[in-house]
């Protein structure tokens, strides 16, 4: 088989360095020997075209990335919002790193499809003007842009979000590339673009959590058009930016009309309890019982005494295990992942022949043929 040469190994050890692996690591991921690959590195050897694209797919790169003679550029490889989210978290993991890439790599797809149908010439998002003095008065103008009701999940936020022109992706409970590993601190990210942001969050077992770390991203591009990235201790944190996004968010899903419908006599004395008799407030809105509690205690309406004894309560509680499944309806996820812009998209890309069917599988998570037909018998029943 043809080997090709002018292979560039500093490109090849930039990339390693990148996504914090080694290049006898690397070979194993691609399928090349270990004695082969130090013979590459040390520029004594060619490889295949097919180990060249696996190497090209593994780093999420083109084939000419590795055949350029010149030095890697950074600030040509990465984004500015990239570049910001790294640097506001030196200690993102490689794996972080390649989720947000393809994130990125998945919004252009999008706008270039857009683009290919003929839509992008119709403005995709207008944010509204909101002060920054005033958190209730910012959320109370956003939720009704957002045109919500009293009654609401999720679901019902996400839809409301992307309605307004933001791609909203919720990463994989599934190990893989569209995973945000449990283990890692990150909860949700947004990467600020006048044209199209991107709002991720990460997959949790109480929907709840991602409500708030949906809302908490949207404070930062309305109020700060920037790119932020967010542990769950940031959505915790009262200054600066962080402050502003959860005095928003908290506001936005729980805003004073709402809030007023508590009745603070019936509180029981124990924090414990507390979650029960928020119950019934808590499975209408959509939120956590601490979003709830932390309003409460914003207006003066709860001892902070009582609200740190429940989140104290609250760390100790053990949240159960989900089984993984049988990814039988694995035809559903790119939607749950990638939202229902995007994935209406692409299949309207695909029916007008923009795509070829191989092409639209490969956006869509490299869904099998048949999965790709079963997700657009799904659409037209939308």
């Amino acid at each position: 088989m043809e080997r090709i040469q002018s292979i560039n190994p500093q490109r090849i050890q930039w990339c390693c360095d990148d996504r914090g692996i080694t290049p006898e690591e690397l070979a194993s991921e691609v399928g090349i020997t270990p004695t082969s690959m130090g013979r590459l590195m040390g520029g004594e050897d060619r490889i295949t075209f097919n180990q060249l694209r696996k190497l090209a797919n593994y780093f999420n790169r083109g084939l000419l990335f590795f055949l350029e003679p010149e030095p890697v550029n950074d600030e040509r490889v990465h984004t500015p919002q990239f570049r910001t989210l790294a640097n506001q978290k030196p200690e993102l993991s490689a794996k972080l790193k390649a989720l947000i890439e393809r994130v990125e790599n998945q919004r252009e797809v999008y706008l270039s499809l857009r683009q290919d149908l003929g839509e992008a010439e119709q403005p995709m998002l207008v944010l509204p003007e909101l002060p920054h003095d005033n958190s209730k008065r910012a959320a109370g103008l956003a939720r009704e842009w957002l045109g919500l009701g009293e009654s609401n999940a999720f679901s019902n936020y996400r839809q409301a979000v992307e309605a307004k022109g933001i791609l909203v992706f919720r990463s994989n409970g599934y190990s893989g590339k569209w995973q945000i590993p449990k283990e890692d601190p990150i909860c949700g990210f947004a990467l600020y673009d006048p044209d199209c942001p991107v709002i991720v969050v990460k997959k949790q077992a109480v929907e709840s959590r991602q409500s708030f770390t949906l809302m908490h991203e949207l404070g930062h591009v309305l109020l700060h058009q920037a790119s932020f990235i967010d542990e769950e201790e940031d959505l915790n944190f009262y200054q600066g930016n962080e402050r502003e996004a959860n005095a928003f968010a908290g506001c936005l899903l729980v805003p004073d009309a709402l809030l007023n419908q508590i009745n603070i006599t019936n509180r029981p004395d124990e924090p414990a309890q507390y979650d029960e008799w928020l119950e019934q407030f808590r499975q209408e809105w959509g939120v956590s019982g601490e979003v709830i509690l932390r309003r409460l205690l914003d207006e003066g309406r709860l001892p902070k005494a009582k609200y740190l004894a429940y989140r104290e309560w609250r760390g100790s509680m053990a949240i159960p295990e989900t089984e993984g499944g049988t990814r039988q309806y694995r035809h559903r996820e790119p939607k749950h992942v990638f939202g229902e812009p995007f994935v209406r998209t692409v299949l309207d890309a695909l029916h007008a022949k923009q795509i070829t069917l191989a092409r639209a599988s490969t956006y869509l998570d490299n869904l099998k043929v048949a999965d790709v037909h079963l997700l657009e018998d799904t659409f037209e029943h939308l």
